[in-house]
């Protein structure tokens, strides 16, 4: 996975479409959304915000605690 791109795979091509058309494309910049702002987009499920929880956490990165 290149550091430009590094969304897990396993997260699913709805999820990474959610995310790409909201200008995310690396787990730097999920980690700065809450888990509630990802899952409340469409196409990212409960299963996709679990995988990217443990993607964020084998880089040593978290979500951005909820409001």
């Amino acid at each position: 996975m290149s550091a430009a791109r590094d969304l897990p795979t396993s997260i699913g091509r709805p999820a990474t479409h959610a995310l790409h058309a909201a200008g995310i494309t690396t787990l730097a910049q999920v980690s700065e959304r809450s888990e509630a702002e990802v899952l409340a987009l469409h196409g990212v499920g409960p299963k996709a915000v679990r995988l990217l929880r443990e993607a964020l956490s084998d880089r040593g990165l978290r979500f951005r605690p909820g409001d």
